[in-house]
């Protein structure tokens, strides 16, 4: 690399990709390889499952009605297209930050940085919304077991969006529990990735069998008559296909977990095998999932009853029953899995923050390690921290679009990655997974469904991922390409 390098070869230079040490860590303040298949997997379920059921059925069902199914379908067609992407990327390069280090090892450190700055909003986001809408189970959760509310000044936030009065600011209101959750989360992070990961397996087995057990109830009381009209005459600013295409883009942020399976590449034992089959492993168990309880509870509950339901799941089961018990442990299970949904958010934020500030883009802060515990932990202090302040004084409506936003530009240039890793490497590459029907068909309807997705975002939601653009590109020119252990 030359000492004197112009502007456009600092923004376009790469980092080489070593494969050399992916079996133990190279150094004191570097992670350990301590995640095996079947928690890796878990990882991958436990950052989708929850998100998108538990939650965005609330925000999706009122723009598309029944269609929904198909909103979807279409998400999970277009994170299959993205996840084989993924998957020869994690071969061929192994190491934490997922899409950020696939990006800075092909197209070029500015638009890996660019790439980074997508991946923390997404990231953030997913971690306070979820965290928030943990807090509706919570509730509902207390007041079947024990008649007890939360009040309502400690579970609301202080910043909502109303549709008559746009932004209000509500003093003295905090969202309480989202902050004793992140806190929580916190605490476990930071005892180490092995304890964290094997914690969420076992939260997330919980999880299936909660959701196995609300699908065979809500089919006991399914009618067909829910279905129709299948698309949405008068959804929310959408009717008909519209809003199947906003609704899709809406729920889209739910298969993040692919992504987060990819941040673990440096934690893993074997990651050149065991990444690429965690990714594809996670994304099928996601996807059957899913389907299987939007069908459920589209069946069990008209769609107009959809909208601003709180704890949707638990509701339907005590509707569909007439009981309560069932609700109960619907909303222990969701109080439980959306746990984990949190954690292993939080923990792909810290990994990403760890891959930038190891190459120098950012404080080298976030790179320390812990010599006990294994963990970055002043990395995951201050990311929860910050996930805590949002998910208490933020209302979540502002946040569900943007994750989807940062979702899909991260995806789209893991796609276009593909081809260009396998021009750079040529016919000397080695031999290992890679996408079906060559470096161009996968990636490129790939690119074509995210931008598709992209479509039904909010003009608000294009606006103010246009300011964070800004701030990012400014970090970048300011900081990190002084800095850069590139430069």
């Amino acid at each position: 690399m030359p000492v004197n390098q112009t502007l456009v070869q600092k923004l376009t230079r790469t980092k080489p990709v070593d494969n050399k040490n992916t079996e133990q860590a190279s150094s004191s303040n570097s992670l350990h390889r301590s995640v095996g298949l079947f928690p890796l997997t878990m990882i991958g379920v436990g950052a989708t499952i929850g998100t998108g059921i538990f939650f965005t059925m609330v925000e999706a069902v009122p723009k598309a009605g029944p269609s929904v199914i198909l909103s979807f379908l279409i998400a999970a067609i277009t994170a299959g297209l993205t996840a084989l992407c993924y998957a020869e990327l994690s071969f061929r390069i192994p190491a934490s930050g997922s899409s950020y280090s696939f990006a800075y090892a092909t197209v070029g450190e500015f638009l890996a940085f660019i790439m980074a700055a997508c991946l923390l909003l997404e990231y953030g986001l997913a971690a306070s919304a979820v965290a928030i809408g943990w807090s509706d189970y919570l509730n509902n959760f207390l007041n079947n077991a024990f008649g007890w509310h939360i009040p309502e000044m400690l579970r609301s936030p202080s910043i909502v969006a109303t549709a008559t009065h746009g932004i209000e600011f509500r003093s003295g209101h905090i969202n309480l529990p989202p902050i004793i959750l992140v806190a929580l989360c916190c605490l476990l992070l930071i005892r180490g990735a092995k304890e964290s990961a094997t914690t969420n397996a076992i939260m997330v087995l919980i999880k299936l069998a909660i959701l196995i057990f609300f699908v065979v109830i809500a089919f006991s009381g399914f009618d067909i008559n829910n279905f129709h009209p299948f698309f949405s005459p008068d959804g929310v600013h959408f009717t008909g296909a519209a809003g199947v295409t906003a609704a899709a883009a809406t729920v889209f942020f739910s298969f993040i977990g692919l992504d987060t399976v990819a941040t673990a590449g440096e934690e893993v034992k074997n990651p050149k095998r065991n990444v690429p089959i965690g990714i594809l492993a996670a994304l099928v168990i996601v996807t059957i999932f899913y389907m299987l309880v939007a069908v459920a509870a589209m069946g069990a509950q008209p769609a107009a009853k959809f909208a601003g339901q709180e704890a949707g799941l638990a509701v339907i089961l005590q509707n569909v029953t007439g009981q309560t018990w069932p609700a109960l442990v619907l909303a222990a299970g969701a109080v439980v899995s959306v746990f984990s949904v949190t954690l292993v958010t939080i923990y792909g934020q810290t990994r990403i923050l760890y891959a930038i500030a190891k190459d120098g883009l950012i404080s080298p802060t976030f790179r320390k390690v812990s010599p006990r515990t294994g963990a970055p932990t002043q990395n995951t202090l201050i990311v929860c921290i910050v996930v805590g302040l949002v998910a208490g004084f933020v209302d979540a409506t502002f946040l569900w679009d943007m994750v989807s936003m940062g979702t899909l530009t991260a995806f789209s240039v893991v796609s276009l990655a593909v081809p260009v890793m396998r021009r750079k490497e040529g016919p000397t590459a080695e031999k290992g997974f890679r996408v079906p029907g060559g470096p161009y068909l996968v990636p490129g309807l790939s690119i074509a469904a995210c931008l598709y997705l992209m479509f039904g975002l909010s003009m608000t939601t294009y606006t103010v991922f246009a300011i964070w653009m800004t701030a990012a590109v400014l970090t970048y020119l300011l900081y990190g390409m002084r800095n850069s252990r590139l430069n």
